[in-house]
């Protein structure tokens, strides 16, 4: 049966839990999975408020985290994989507490690759999609491919038992272009002309209409290709979204102030998130939560009130320093990222960590698409680290960085020196992937943050 399968992949959590052992997101459910290749379809039906699962390039682990910031405050009942675990088998971990409380909600961040399997075997209620950028090529191939797995879910009656609801990027055409001729759609994006770009990054990833492969026009551009665009072949052109940031206000680190429309009303916010890339993930949340019953008042409460998931914005004290880590894994969040950095009024101390794991990608020639020049001149030192540390040193001299520059692959090593050798103030560290999971096993070794068999 299946509570007894329940019952033992429970009792493994909590011995990894116990004994602090790595793997307690992904091992209970690796288990539960080879007991019952079905476990997630049935334990699934034991969700009352049914499943959103929330899946893109950038953003799904701070959305998620954000729509479950608003739910709590709406005090409704969640299942969800806070660790971000993001594959089959975390999902079926995050599943094992499914079922305890009257009108539960799954609320599941999902890797890319994953999202047909796993939104298919929830039959997921909502399926959210925040953008597609070029990211881990040689794992998930070009972004039309990405595209056109989604839209096969999306169109399969097989797959899902009844169509899904759809919230999605506007402003992302590969994306938005998923909800042409379907009715259930909920479109979010950004209309404030003051933060508007005449022209694409260099690195931008959808220039042209999956349609009939003419290029598009934009009419404003703010993140990477994400804008106001029309196709000058077919006429398809960025339809028009319910949930809007008509106003923003950046302040670098500190956060943003948005002003919001949606179909329950106005709304103002201030984000304690930095970068116009967070104003995207609390689009996300507000119209997902939207959809979930919450109301704007809740909506201002979980965003108001959010803490970051570990690596997206968190900041950490270490003796007298501060650490703020921001994670960076392909040229379009990493720009983003630099863009917020420029914004500081300070000289910058970096530590930045470049990893080519499976889960960074084996590539790692995106970091010349990435925009380091625009930090070039405001920092005070820089000290490079990962197992492609002499690549990432290497990036900086010619992005025309001349303050000192270090170069030390251990990661422990290199940030206890970064922290020491810069003269106070806050040290960012900007970790690819698998780096960041290093410095969080690090930290925790430390006792400065929870491990992941805590949460």
């Amino acid at each position: 049966m299946l509570s007894a399968e329940v019952a033992l992949a429970r009792g493994l959590r909590a011995v990894s839990r116990r004994t602090g052992r790595r793997g307690g997101t992904t091992v209970p459910g690796r288990l539960l999975l080879r007991l019952d290749r079905r476990a997630l379809t049935r334990l699934g039906r034991r969700l009352e408020g049914g499943v959103a699962v929330i899946s893109g390039t950038n953003g799904k682990t701070t959305t998620a985290s954000m729509v479950a910031s608003v739910m709590d405050a709406a005090e409704r009942p969640l299942v969800t994989n806070r660790a971000g675990s993001n594959m089959h088998w975390g999902v079926a971990t995050a599943l094992l507490d499914a079922g305890r409380r009257r009108g539960e909600v799954g609320l599941f961040e999902v890797d890319e690759a994953w999202l047909p399997r796993v939104a298919g075997e929830l039959a997921a209620r909502i399926i959210v999609l925040t953008n597609l950028f070029r990211d881990q090529l040689d794992r998930y191939g070009e972004l039309e491919l990405v595209a056109e797995r989604w839209e096969r879910l999306i169109a399969d009656r097989s797959a899902l038992a009844r169509p899904p609801g759809l919230v999605l990027n506007a402003d992302d055409p590969l994306v938005a272009d998923l909800g042409r001729d379907r009715s259930d759609v909920s479109y979010y994006g950004v209309e404030d002309a003051a933060l508007a770009r005449a022209d694409l990054d260099h690195a931008a990833d959808s220039k042209s209409c999956r349609g009939c492969g003419a290029a598009y026009v934009y009419e404003a551009v703010f993140l990477a290709h994400l804008g106001h665009y029309r196709c000058v072949g077919c006429g398809r052109e960025r339809p028009a979204a319910a949930v809007v940031a008509t106003e923003v206000t950046l302040r670098g680190m500190a956060g943003s102030k948005i002003a919001l429309r949606t179909p329950a009303g106005a709304l103002s916010i201030e984000l304690p998130l930095p970068g116009l890339y967070n104003v995207y993930n609390a689009l996300a949340a507000t119209a997902t939560a939207l959809r979930l019953g919450a109301s704007l008042d809740h909506v201002r409460a979980g965003l108001e009130g959010f803490v970051s998931a570990f690596g997206r914005v968190e900041r950490v004290t270490i003796a007298s320093r501060e650490l703020a880590i921001l994670l960076v894994k392909n040229p379009a969040g990493a720009n983003e990222v630099l863009r917020t950095l420029a914004l500081e009024d300070v000289q910058l101390d970096l530590w930045i960590a470049l990893n080519d794991g499976i889960a960074d990608g084996r590539d790692v020639s995106w970091i010349w698409d990435a925009d380091f020049e625009l930090l070039a001149g405001r920092v005070r030192r820089a000290t490079c680290s990962g197992t492609r540390a002499e690549e990432m040193a290497l990036r900086l001299k010619y992005a025309g960085f001349e303050a000192p520059i270090d170069v030390d692959a251990d990661l422990g090593r290199s940030i206890d020196a970064a922290l020491t050798q810069s003269e106070g103030g806050v040290l960012y560290a900007l970790p690819t992937y698998t780096a960041l999971l290093d410095l969080r096993r690090l930290l925790s070794r430390r006792g400065l943050v929870a491990s992941w068999s805590d949460r």
